[in-house]
């Protein structure tokens, strides 16, 4: 994903991350800059940056939250991700251990619009619209502006909100010459690896009269990560024998070790040749590659249950070794340039740019021995979670003979060109500050998505076991409480393959669907227009707008069949266009000088995922009844009326204490859907009493909540404790979507949305006096819905996690600070549930980790 220009953010830029703001998400006035009141060291980033934060928010007109950079990072946050779950309403869905996709307000992060200096972000993830944020270092970014009430001249598309990533200008440093640097190295202690890192940033302002500003910010970091992961049951719900015990049908051990590599830069040239007149153009680029081996162990296929009671037994089961590597490489690549202009009576900005995501998996690779049915005897104890299958015999390795082996390429490409144009006349009424605003932007996305798989099986009469290619590693797992058995050399196994040919036997029938299902190619062009006004009136400001906006959608996909090849080219076709009108109205008044009450009512919209408009049609006429799998072009797309509504009163000496609400109507939600007994041409096939599986819309959906949030500094306090703070926020949220889900069991009323946590909070204490900077912070969210069952108490959950962070500094000089952090104290795990907790899917955790190192600035 994108890289993002601020070296001296260190370990995190989310220090700033007290409630903030900005009035438009384009564009961001500057704070002065902090200066020290004596020659004493004294620690003045992070003041600056909640300073910068806190005049924005005081002096904007819509709900925003944001977040700067500092000159020394408070917090061990590595990712933009990680950065932004500290602002209230915000949390995070997390791939191993760290934060991957924002949810502002518990909306899927598919409905979050995310844009770069104000540019939409391409998304390299070919199943939904969601921006990567793992994949942009918090080292590299300016600031971070979160806005939850839109104005018209924002995009429609961002029902959750939208974050737009900021790069640093020179003019932001306003100095003839500056530069940082960091170094960081640290240490995991699950694996025992050696993460590291390091940054520079430099830059400046030059030419006559100091027109010319340049800034160049690079990155680069690795992290080698090991997780631990219990593989629990999807089906706790047969009964097993015929005394009705209940067992889980299956358990399993999963061993991740990777090496996840981050590069960015970033070049920004900026040139004002008079007071009238600048221009600029902002140049970024990103690489995130993810090495991975996954080892695993599986019991299943149970059988000849004996000795049972509620919670304990024995049964007969088969057993699995499996390794999977895989590799992923994504990189985005933008450019982006323009300028503003004075022009007649107002001011013109013109800004055009082209940005280009990757997400290239150019393996993904498995290999699945296993025993017969019932090979092992086996114990089970269900009685605490995780639970245990333990095996009471010895099986040969040479009784793992292969059943499988797959090797699967993956390529999804998204492609935006984009430009806009804005107009702000300034009104001569009110008191000043008044305006009329008026623009379009033209945006073209073309996403493409190529899957080739291929599974094969053992060849008749050939042998293969797990004897030829084992290894014995580290047998230890969930420290001690398990013991992990032999492992899978891949690389000794593709050399055996290599070695003996005709070994393996491809499985047309069973690669085909996967890899034509997934492929499409998918155009969205939107054409949008708009006008807004500000307008102020003594103690009352109200921004009154509307924006329309057009889309098209062209689609393009596969029909699969009996008789399809690997080799078929896309021969299904979809279009779609549709025109949108967005009124709304932000209003703020301020009651006194330090306290501001806000209230708006706003309209957006969330387009359908690429995957599910490309009209593809699978059908499988080996099951009865026969089944189908089809996309849905004419799928209607989310339509959201949002009511926000806030006071906040600003504390002396730098602080904030804000009470917030919001309500959200969602008409036409998206669920995957199970149509029974469907008569017609599918694919060509006339098919009778099948079932079909697609994408529909159901009737509607709310959201709402209420959100807290507090910051001060102890300056009211007696030295040395006037350098004591807090900063903390809660949001609690209620919300479901409400129609008819169709399917064996139809569910109908109330339904849950996806990744919606009902609690979302953070709270910081700290410490900053005479070059020391200590900071805590624990961020929380409750468990949310990831996949819906047929029944309520079938849907499955990702389950809460509250993790504390710890980090570090001192300022040995104005130019040096050496910095520590510690990551994930509380070794919080990843864990997935059906309905209760009890019944575990999986179990994953990835222990703490602690970096430290040291910054140069100047």
């Amino acid at each position: 994903m994108i890289s993002i220009s601020k070296a001296a953010l260190a370990v995190g830029v989310a220090a700033g991350a007290f409630c903030a703001a900005n009035a438009q998400a384009q564009s961001a006035p500057a704070a002065p800059a902090d200066t020290a009141a004596s020659a004493d060291i004294v620690v003045t980033g992070t003041r600056a940056g909640e300073r910068k934060a806190i005049e924005e928010k005081r002096n904007a007109d819509n709900f925003v939250e944001a977040i700067y950079a500092n000159d020394v990072g408070k917090l061990p946050d590595q990712n933009v991700a990680e950065a932004v779950r500290r602002i209230p309403g915000l949390s995070v869905a997390n791939d191993q251990g760290e934060g991957r996709y924002v949810i502002i307000r518990g909306i899927n992060p598919d409905l979050v619009n995310v844009t770069l200096n104000g540019m939409t972000l391409p998304a390299p993830e070919p199943e939904g619209r969601q921006v990567k944020l793992d994949d942009i270092p918090s080292a590299l970014i300016n600031a971070v502006v979160v806005t939850k009430s839109l104005t018209a001249d924002q995009d429609a598309n961002a029902i959750g909100g939208s974050v737009d990533v900021r790069t640093l200008s020179a003019f932001d440093r306003n100095k003839p010459y500056f530069a940082d640097a960091r170094l960081a190295y640290g240490w995991s202690k699950l694996n025992g690896g050696h993460p590291y890192e390091g940054d520079i940033q430099v830059g400046g302002l030059f030419g006559p009269d100091r027109q010319f500003g340049a800034v160049l910010s690079v990155n680069y970091s690795k992290r080698p990560i090991e997780s631990e992961n219990f593989q629990g049951s999807t089906n706790y719900r047969v009964p097993v024998a015929a005394n009705g015990f209940l067992v889980p049908d299956q358990y399993g051990l999963r061993d991740y070790n990777l090496a996840r590599t981050r590069k960015g830069a970033v070049l920004n040239l900026d040139w004002r040749p008079s007071d009238t007149t600048t221009l600029f153009l902002r140049g970024t680029y990103s690489a995130f590659d993810d090495n991975e081996t996954r080892d695993q162990f599986i019991i299943d296929n149970q059988s000849a249950f004996t000795n049972q009671t509620a919670t304990t037994g024995t049964f007969r089961g088969r057993g699995s070794v499996r390794v999977r590597r895989r590799e992923e490489s994504d990189n985005t690549k933008s450019v982006q340039g323009g300028g503003e202009f004075d022009v007649g009576p107002g001011h013109l900005a013109i800004t055009g740019g082209y940005a280009r995501a990757q997400k290239r998996d150019p393996l993904r690779s498995e290999y699945n021995f296993r025993t017969g049915g019932a090979a092992f005897t086996v114990n089970y104890d269900v009685s605490d979670t995780p639970y245990e299958f333990v095996p009471t015999n010895s099986v040969a390795q040479t009784a793992y003979s292969l059943n499988s082996v797959n090797y699967d390429r993956r390529l999804a490409i998204e492609r935006l060109a984009q430009g806009r144009i804005d107009y702000t006349i300034p009104l001569g009424f009110g008191d000043g500050g008044s305006s009329i605003k008026v623009g379009g932007k033209y945006l073209d996305r073309h996403k493409t998505n190529n899957r080739d798989y291929v599974t094969y099986g053992l060849t008749s009469g050939r042998a293969f076991t797990l004897a030829n290619v084992s290894y014995i590693g580290d047998t230890s797992f969930y420290d001690g409480d398990y013991t992990f058995g032999p492992r899978i050399d891949y690389d000794r196994a593709q050399a055996f393959l290599a070695a003996n040919p005709g070994t393996i036997t491809p499985n047309t029938a069973g690669s085909i669907n996967n890899s034509l299902a997934n492929d499409y190619d998918v155009k969205e062009r939107i054409i949008a227009g708009y006008a807004m006004a500000t307008l102020k009136f003594d103690k009352l400001t109200l921004v009154p707008g509307v924006r329309v906006e057009q889309t098209r959608d062209r689609s393009k996909a596969k029909l699969i069949t009996a008789t399809s090849s690997i080799a078929s080219g896309f021969n299904s076709f979809g279009s779609r266009q549709y025109t949108d009108v967005f009124p709304g109205l932000n209003a703020r008044y301020d009651l006194t000088d330090n306290l501001v009450v806000r209230a708006a009512a706003t309209t957006s919209i969330g387009r359908p995922n690429y995957a599910q408009l490309a009209p593809f049609v699978s059908v499988d006429q080996t099951t009865s009844p026969n089944s189908v799998a089809q996309g849905n072009p004419n799928l209607k797309p989310y339509k959201a009326l949002n009511f926000d509504g806030a006071i906040e009163y600003y504390l002396p000496g730098q602080g904030l204490l804000s009470l917030g609400g919001f309500y959200k109507r969602l008409d036409d939600p998206i669920y995957q859907q199970a149509l029974l007994g469907q008569t017609g041409t599918f694919a060509g096939q006339a098919l009778t009493n099948a079932t079909v599986s697609t994408a529909l819309n159901i009737d509607k959906a709310k959201v709402y909540g209420v959100e807290i949030n507090l910051q001060t500094r102890f300056t009211f306090l007696p030295s040395p404790l006037d350098g004591f703070g807090v900063s903390a926020n809660y949001t609690r949220i209620w919300g479901n979507g409400n129609g008819t889900i169709l399917g064996t069991t139809p569910r109908v009323g109330d339904i849950p949305l996806f990744l919606q946590s009902k609690h979302v909070g953070t709270a910081q204490i700290f410490y900053e006096k005479y070059g020391f900077a200590v900071r805590a912070a624990y961020s929380y969210r409750s468990a949310y819905l990831d996949t819906l069952g047929a029944t309520e108490a079938l849907d499955q959950y990702t389950g809460n996690n509250g993790q504390l962070d710890v980090n570090a500094s001192y300022q040995v000089t104005p130019e040096l600070t050496f910095f520590a952090s510690a990551t994930n104290l509380t070794d919080a795990p990843w864990r997935r549930y059906i309905g209760t907790k009890t019944l575990l899917v999986e179990r994953e955790r990835y222990d703490m980790t602690v970096r430290w190192g040291a910054q140069l600035h100047f």
